[in-house]
């Protein structure tokens, strides 16, 4: 992890654990990975951004674990589960997906099929 990506999480150190196994299991799945840190988010993009991680409030904040990660996908289908905290269609037939993770055993199968179906929909523009 590079220095930037750990600046991130100055606000956040709780945080950190969550992105690391994210990241780890993001390389694993998608192998022409590059990751941008930005003021608000760590990007994810193979040709085109297909996923980030942030702070987002996508709940209350009362309703907020203490420790967590907002991992954002894009598909091409809204996703139905109780996983996903909001999902907005962005443009016609691409869906913006907010899934709260507060624990690493929440990065499992479930999650890198959504983060792996971004990246394939990302790299067919």
């Amino acid at each position: 992890m590079d220095w930037d990506a750990l600046h991130f999480f100055d606000q956040h150190p709780e945080a950190l654990p969550l992105y690391e196994a994210l990241e780890q299991q993001v390389r694993v799945q998608v192998p022409d990975l590059r990751i941008k840190v930005q003021k608000t988010q760590i990007s994810f993009y193979n040709q085109h951004l297909f996923a980030c991680a942030s702070f987002l409030r996508v709940k209350r904040k009362k309703d907020l674990p203490p420790a967590y990660l907002v991992v954002t996908v894009g598909l091409a289908r809204r996703l139905d589960s109780p996983r996903v905290a909001a999902a907005v269609e962005a443009y016609p037939g691409r869906w913006t997906h907010h899934i709260v993770v507060s624990a690493p055993e929440q990065i499992d199968g479930e999650l890198m099929g959504w983060v792996q179906e971004a990246a394939a929909f990302a790299a067919q523009k």
